[in-house]
């Protein structure tokens, strides 16, 4: 793999961090390819996201995916616990 990324978010809520990793580890362990391999750890309070990749192109691609999944898991968590 000749591209590689690793990126650490930080959340303040422990429970979030924990619902996050167990939703998107079914996706982890089905999008490792030929082309990336993907890795989700904890660190204390940040999740660690360990991107390998065969080239540039999808190294973004990998990168997008997960970001946008990550994102998109967030704010539904903040919907849900804002009170209404």
């Amino acid at each position: 793999m000749d591209a590689k990324a690793v990126i650490r978010l930080q959340f303040l809520s422990e429970k979030h961090l924990k619902t996050l990793l167990d939703g998107l580890a079914p996706e982890t362990d089905a999008s490792n390819t030929r082309r990336a391999k993907v890795a989700l750890s904890k660190e204390g309070r940040f999740l660690v996201l360990d991107v390998a990749a065969k080239d540039t192109a999808a190294l973004r691609a990998t990168l997008n995916a997960y970001l946008r999944w990550i994102d998109s898991t967030v704010k539904v968590l903040e919907v849900i616990e804002s009170p209404s």
